[in-house]
């Protein structure tokens, strides 16, 4: 799956450069089968203001309904395509789409045939 311009791109931090965010390691997510995510930046480097990940979806896998207590979401599209469901509503997700999902809202993201890279962040921070 195509990371777009994310593949090779440079992550400036509290001073560091990260010269190959490809190089940044993905993780198991722990509840969700099919899914990984990468660690950009987190609550330690923005004093728990902000944090990001991207999140790789294999094919037709999900990340199934759930809610952050007190965080808001937004979701941008890297590569592939699939559904992103907020409260009641199904969104498409393509590469160019935004998504912001209000804290406390259920939602969910699931995959099509060629999986789906997305930009997660959070405010408060995540993790």
């Amino acid at each position: 799956m195509d990371a777009g311009i994310f593949q090779n791109g440079i992550l400036y931090i509290n001073g560091k450069k990260i010269e190959n965010v490809q190089d940044i390691e993905w993780d198991k997510h722990p509840r969700f089968e099919g899914v990984f995510t990468k660690n950009i930046f987190t609550g330690k480097d923005s004093s728990n203001c902000i944090s990001a990940m991207m999140v790789k979806i294999e094919p037709d896998c999900e990340i199934g309904n759930h809610i952050h207590q007190g965080k808001a979401e937004l979701h941008e599209i890297i590569s592939g395509s699939g559904f992103g469901t907020v409260g009641g509503d199904k969104i498409e997700y393509k590469p160019g789409i935004i998504s912001l999902i209000p804290a406390d809202i259920n939602h969910s993201v699931k995959a099509g045939a060629a999986g789906l890279m997305l930009l997660a962040k959070f405010t408060p921070a995540l993790n």
